[in-house]
């Protein structure tokens, strides 16, 4: 009992910093109707410069106090340049543009990051008295209690600053309706502005008391969104109470999972505790809350009608594909044996951003879940190979009906929430299954990866160590290069033509308002699932032959942060059309584009950091100026262009884009 409570005390600390962003959230939500998915990220910067400063990282180190209170100085103009740059230009933006916003913001805070500090985790000097207590028997740190308190004291304060003052209730009002607060005379922009400097300074204070306790890392800083996003959906994004109280209690029951894990009861492999499991818990709270509370959650009355891409029609679709079909086929003999891997992978990574372009640009869907049903798929491919002994074409077969089975049961747990909520589950779902599965030895690969052997039919091996060679006699073969490109340009026609099928009618019919789909007889829960299950399984192919590609499988190949870098590039050159899907996938990591900047532009041990930079400071740019994606502004003007002349009636409003 004693170790009991010793272990559910020390849990106060990261449940302070748990709550501090989940009170982060709350209030980017009330201020801007933004789900922050870059909030864990702000008490990572708050970290790194409170050590940079009290280091002497860039100049003579500060006292504690001096660079305690620089670094809130900091974060107050961190929060004004985010919102200047990714808020304020996106307030009549869709819900779903506003999200992505949040994306990049955080993939170019965690990139510039790690480009300036480095990879590795830092230990900060300590804020708070290093003195300890005991309690009931337990000897427990004093700044476990201190950092409890000043999370709870900065709730309440908050709450009264909501309740009792003229800021508060000019917040509430925007929140509840922003059309009726203009009229009122209030301004959203400026409310806004507030509560975004509130929410970065609340986060940044506790992120420096606890930097002490928690460390500093640029990779696991940022994740702890996800415990807070689950206590801010149990708050209902309004609550700054509940928020506070649902992140504390997350903190210690997680510590207490963590005590659990050195009992001999508990699962265990290999002689230690089972990985991810605590990932696995935080994944199912956020379902448990959106089940909960999925009805209830807020919306927000906003200023300016919601919009979503214009999805173009896919004209002369043949004669676009036949010519890149034959490049392609071309250059994977051509092509030195590095590039010619690139283009493999481009292809690959094609498949799977094809899924993002149905989930995201057909239905409207926020799902960054994909990836990780890739990794699934590998794993499951390469299990069956070395487990069960089967091969080419059952084993590939069974492990994409697998990641199918899997990402409709996700989807499934999603259905009582629309739009951008669903982001949450998905991103919990992916770093659940990252942690849970592909870190496990036996069901993934853990730390050394697993083997997938090549792919092989009636003697014929089609792999990428096939007889044939390309012009340079190297290796990888460009067999299965050609089946990339087979697989690719099929999945692409697929996806075009599903835009104008009548499964895709209903899938834009959701996405433009699904109370009207609903009302017209489209069955919006079949459509979804159906939608989830496309998409899975486009994601299931792509991983299949990832494995394939590579000849073994690795947990890094699969994280998060790919994923959401994947994600973001979709969505810069155009989510509703296939050709962005190409595009992206072409800038992959280990495909083409960050090739050509490996050897000729970027440092070579930092390419996929500059990437990322790119990719996040990119995203940002373009949702200023094209906030439908490059490639859809350029062929709706195209399509616009061409109807002008021969008609004399107002021209016909293109599906989906219904404002």
């Amino acid at each position: 009992m004693q170790t009991l409570l010793l272990f559910a005390l020390l849990g106060l600390g990261s449940g302070a910093l748990i709550a501090s962003i989940a009170i982060g959230v709350v209030l980017s939500w009330r201020g801007s109707g933004t789900i922050n998915i870059a909030a864990g990220a702000v008490v990572m910067v708050a970290g790194y410069l409170f050590w940079a400063l009290r280091t002497g990282f860039f100049f003579p180190a500060l006292t504690t106090p001096a660079a305690l209170v620089l670094t809130l100085v900091l974060m107050a103009v961190l929060a004004v340049l985010v919102e200047t740059a990714a808020v304020k230009p996106l307030r009549s933006a869709s819900p779903l543009a506003k999200l992505v916003a949040s994306i990049g913001v955080l993939l170019l805070l965690q990139s510039v990051v790690q480009l300036v500090f480095g990879t590795s985790p830092l230990n900060s000097p300590p804020v708070l008295t290093e003195s300890v207590v005991t309690v009931a028997g337990a000897t427990v740190p004093v700044a476990q209690f201190i950092l409890a308190g000043v999370v709870v004291a900065i709730a309440l304060a908050l709450t009264a600053l909501y309740r009792f003052t003229r800021f508060g209730v000019a917040t509430r009002a925007a929140s509840e309706n922003e059309r009726s607060a203009v009229l009122a005379g209030l301004s959203p922009a400026s409310i806004s502005m507030a509560n975004s400097v509130l929410a970065y300074v609340t986060a940044g204070f506790v992120g420096i008391l606890a930097a002490s306790i928690v460390g500093i890392s640029a990779s696991t800083l940022p994740l702890l969104i996800i415990p807070a996003l689950a206590a801010a959906l149990f708050a209902g994004f309004t609550s700054l109470g509940i928020a506070c109280a649902a992140g504390l209690l997350i903190g210690i029951a997680e510590s207490l999972l963590s005590y659990a894990s050195t009992q001999p009861w508990f699962p265990s492999q290999d002689g230690l505790a089972l990985p991810g499991l605590q990932q696995l818990a935080e994944f199912l709270l956020i379902v448990i809350a959106l089940w909960w509370r999925g009805s209830t959650l807020p919306q927000r009355g906003e200023i300016a009608g919601r919009s979503l891409p214009p999805v173009p029609r896919q004209e002369r679709l043949m004669r676009k594909v036949a010519p890149v079909f034959v490049a392609g086929a071309v250059a994977l003999v051509v092509l030195p044996s590095e590039f010619r891997q690139a283009v493999t992978v481009g292809l690959v990574a094609t498949v799977l951003c094809l899924s993002f372009v149905v989930i995201m640009g057909y239905v409207g869907q926020l799902s960054v879940v994909q990836l990780a049903l890739a990794g699934f798929a590998a794993f499951a491919v390469s299990r069956l190979g070395t487990e069960f002994g089967l091969g080419f074409p059952l084993a590939p077969i069974i492990a994409i009906v697998l990641a199918t089975a899997l990402g409709i049961a996700i989807g499934a747990a999603a259905l009582r929430v629309r739009g951008v909520t669903l982001v949450v589950v998905t991103l919990a779902a992916a770093v659940a299954i990252e942690n849970f599965v592909f870190a496990n030895s036996q069901w993934g690969g853990g730390q050394t990866g697993a083997r997938v052997d090549s792919p092989s039919l009636f003697g014929l091996n089609f792999g990428p160590d096939a007889g044939l060679r390309g012009l340079d006699g190297s290796l990888p073969s460009p067999v299965f290069g050609f089946v990339a490109l087979v697989v690719a340009t099929l999945m692409y026609i697929l996806v075009a033509h599903l835009r104008s099928s009548d499964l895709g009618r209903q899938m834009l019919a959701i996405r433009s308002n699904e109370r009207a789909a609903a009302a017209s007889g489209v069955n919006v829960r079949s459509v979804k699932i159906v939608a989830f299950g496309i998409t899975s399984a486009l994601a299931g192919i792509a991983g299949v032959m990832y494995a394939y590609q590579f000849g073994t499988v690795s947990a890094n190949s699969y994280s998060i942060t790919v994923a959401l870098t994947l994600v973001a590039s979709v969505y810069v050159l155009g989510v509703t059309l296939a050709q962005g899907a190409v595009l992206a996938g072409f800038g992959a990591i280990g495909s083409v584009i960050p090739l050509i900047l490996q050897k000729w532009v970027l440092p070579e041990d930092r390419v996929s950091l500059y990437v990322q930079l790119l990719i996040g400071g990119g995203l940002l740019i373009q949702l200023r100026f094209f906030p439908d994606g490059l490639l859809v502004a350029s062929s709706v003007k195209k399509q616009n262009k061409a109807q002008r002349p021969r008609a004399t009636a107002p021209a016909p409003q293109l599906e989906g884009s219904v404002r």
